[in-house]
């Protein structure tokens, strides 16, 4: 006998003075040249060698203090330039606090501290892209909706061609600088070079480098990141047309590179039906994809008929096979029903 279909909504509006103070917090994140890493601190003057200078004291990462220098005493400019980021920093980390108790969706502050570096190290604006749950959290920030969403311990990053980088430089010492650390993750067979790093213990965040391939899972190297990568097929589908966009993580707003959020919801419904050995990835994989539909159409008057016009024929096909649990899911949603329907029977 088949489970009833679930009738409960699977977002909500948020109020629009929320939606406006996400915006305007978004803005200024992306105005913003490099981001202060861990906490905002404050400004210390140390004159122990006779020579006085001022030092930014601050928590890179929780329980441990470091100084940054600032500038020799005297230097009001640039003392006054480290004031002003130091106070846009207290201001940032006031509003995702705020914007975490409306209901907008924060990740951890490992999160942060790893995105904060690659947003430093101009990562994203060279092609790099934040993918998986995570994109999914940030985008029910960015369409202005609170949904339900998994707590993730995984930073998703892809790149769907060669980053443009002046020059090569190690994706490993970056993460490294956060001053978190990390453990290589042994590859699937012996001698494999790795693709993830992870923090220790059970529950520790993980930071993943995919790319697309025709296969599931081989490995890549990634020379320009003296790094490798493991494949994904049709990531060349999802990472193409990417957004600008942020995450809020801690208590930082970081300007990332986004999947366009109907491939993300395409290639969603594509993973759940391709995850047979883990049913509870399969089934977060259609709900996210389902709750994407749902938000799109009801909200942006999104026709998915036409974004299915660039769906590779396999996804289309793998979404459905998903198509009678992606109507359970959007019981609730039938406009939603009706527009994936329609985009699969034109597809």
């Amino acid at each position: 006998m088949p489970a009833a279909p679930n009738r409960a909504a699977l977002y909500a509006l948020h109020e629009p003075a929320f939606v406006t103070q996400y915006a305007e917090l978004a803005e200024r994140a992306r105005g913003e040249t490099t981001l202060l890493p861990g906490t905002p601190g404050h400004l210390v003057l140390r004159s122990g060698t006779g020579y006085p200078h001022w030092y930014r004291r601050y928590y890179p990462v929780p329980g441990q203090q470091a100084e940054d220098w600032v500038a020799k005493d005297g230097d009001a400019e640039a003392l006054e330039a480290m004031r002003a980021r130091i106070e846009a920093a207290e201001w940032t980390q006031q509003q995702v606090r705020s914007l975490r108790l409306l209901g907008f969706q924060v990740a951890d502050k490992d999160v942060a501290r790893v995105l904060v570096e690659l947003a430093n190290q101009q990562l994203f604006g060279a092609g790099l892209a934040v993918v998986g749950t995570l994109a999914f959290m940030a985008w029910l920030n960015e369409l202005g909706v609170r949904a339900v969403a998994s707590r993730t311990q995984d930073i998703d990053l892809a790149r769907r061609q060669a980053l443009k980088l002046a020059a090569p430089m190690s994706f490993l010492e970056t993460v490294q600088s956060t001053q978190l650390k990390f453990n290589r993750v042994p590859g699937l067979a012996p001698g494999e070079p790795t693709t993830s790093l992870k923090r220790p213990g059970r529950e520790g965040l993980r930071v993943d480098m995919l790319t697309p391939g025709r296969s599931l899972g081989d490995v890549v190297a990634i020379p320009e990141l003296q790094w490798h990568a493991q494949t994904v097929p049709h990531y060349d589908y999802l990472l193409a047309q990417p957004r600008r966009a942020c995450v809020l993580a801690g208590g930082h707003c970081v300007p990332v590179t986004l999947p366009a959020p109907e491939r993300l919801m395409w290639h969603k419904l594509y993973s759940s039906a391709h995850r047979a050995q883990d049913m509870a990835k399969a089934e977060k994989d259609l709900r996210q994809a389902a709750t994407l539909a749902a938000v799109l159409v009801e909200r942006d008057d999104v026709s998915l008929a036409d974004t299915a016009r660039e769906v590779p024929s396999p996804v289309l096909n793998s979404a459905r096979r998903r198509l009678p649990s992606l109507r359970s899911v959007l019981a609730a949603h039938p406009q939603a029903v009706e527009e994936v329907e329609r985009a699969l029977s034109a597809g």
